[in-house]
């Protein structure tokens, strides 16, 4: 990975970073809340400068991994009549779920780029099957799947893309999986189809043995496919989040900043394509990850609001405040071991 990679690796993080401030920081304005403070980067300012009738200070900080949006009342009381806390709820929900919708609405206008610029769109038709490894007959094929079947669900989840075909068999198919498909114009359900098995770094996953038809590019098709494209990234977030918690990834597959930045560059050396698509993948990971109901998170602050119009009042300023203290010492732990862990990782690797 060369130093340009790493240049672009960096600028398309920050830009992604860039999009979920703005997003927070035009719906504050838009609302009249107080900015204090428009941030990208995190720790010492590099240079910054202070609106004239805003009144807004506008900063670039020393590290490209983060960013804030400082609004008045936001973390202390404040006699501001233009602070946060002083706006109604559903202004405040606006504001906090800007960030994440931001970096969603930008991830799906990407993949719709990335679709009008892919050459074959992949439908979930069976064209033509492929022996796998030293097999004789296709492992699907002699277990009941036929050319020309089109599959519509994995274990009862639709499919509609091959995209999406073929991360529900890389998942479910290590032991044999329900498909349900149309045959000659008729819904049949294939009880027991089995698939090759594939492993890498010590995790299984079903491997397809089979071609699909290719769908013409036609503007139905286009959004239809950045659609379930983009729904699928979301799928693949909220899943590896459940392994992680379950055990099947381990922490060695948590990345930080460090690691992120080392994929986006390996993605920027291997072409333009794949790194817009990584950048799809990042920035809807932000979006989704954002709105995890967790301490010092956007979605944090969410459910306090939520709680706020349960309970018909507020909840204290002070305990919220002190919730997400330290849920951002917790988060900026982790971060910082993960950091490390990556760090060591390219060390010695």
């Amino acid at each position: 990975m060369n130093i340009l990679s790493i240049i672009i690796a960096i600028f398309v993080f920050g830009l992604l970073i860039f999009i979920h401030e703005m997003g927070h920081f035009l719906t504050a304005r838009a609302c009249g809340v107080t900015v204090l403070e428009f941030a990208i980067g995190m720790g010492p300012k590099i240079f910054s400068w202070v609106g004239k009738k805003s009144g807004t200070r506008y900063s670039l900080r020393l590290l490209p991994f983060g960013g804030f949006t400082s609004m008045a009342g936001e973390d202390e009381e404040s006699d501001d009549p233009n602070a946060l806390p002083a706006k109604p709820l559903w202004q405040r929900f606006i504001i906090t779920a800007a960030g994440s919708l931001s970096n969603l609405i930008v991830g799906f206008v990407l993949m719709t780029l990335l679709v009008i610029c892919t050459k074959n769109l992949g439908s979930t038709q069976v064209y033509q099957f492929v022996a796998y490894d030293d097999e004789s007959e296709a492992l699907s094929r002699s277990t009941g799947l036929m050319e020309n079947d089109r599959i519509v669900a994995v274990e009862g989840e639709r499919v509609h893309t091959a995209h999406e075909l073929s991360y529900e068999i890389m998942r479910r198919g290590i032991e044999p999986i329900e498909l349900t498909v149309i045959r000659n114009g008729e819904t049949v359900t294939l009880p027991d189809v089995s698939f090759p098995l594939a492993s890498e770094e010590g995790i299984a996953f079903g491997a397809l043995d089979f071609y699909v038809y290719a769908e013409p590019k036609t503007f139905g098709n286009v959004v239809k496919q950045a659609f379930f494209r983009s729904e699928l990234t979301v799928e693949m977030i909220w899943e590896s989040l459940f392994d992680l918690v379950t055990g099947r990834y381990g922490i060695e597959a948590v990345s930080g900043p460090v690691g992120v930045t080392e994929v986006l560059g390996e993605a920027a050396a291997s072409g333009f394509a794949d790194l817009v698509y990584m950048a799809v993948v990042l920035s809807i990971n932000l979006g989704v990850m954002n709105l995890l109901p967790l301490p010092a998170l956007d979605g944090g602050r969410l459910l306090f609001m939520v709680i706020e119009l349960i309970r018909g009042k507020k909840v204290d300023a002070k305990v919220e405040a002190m919730v997400h203290f330290v849920g951002i010492v917790i988060l900026l732990g982790i971060m910082v071991l993960v950091t490390f862990k990556d760090i060591g990782r390219l060390l010695f690797r």
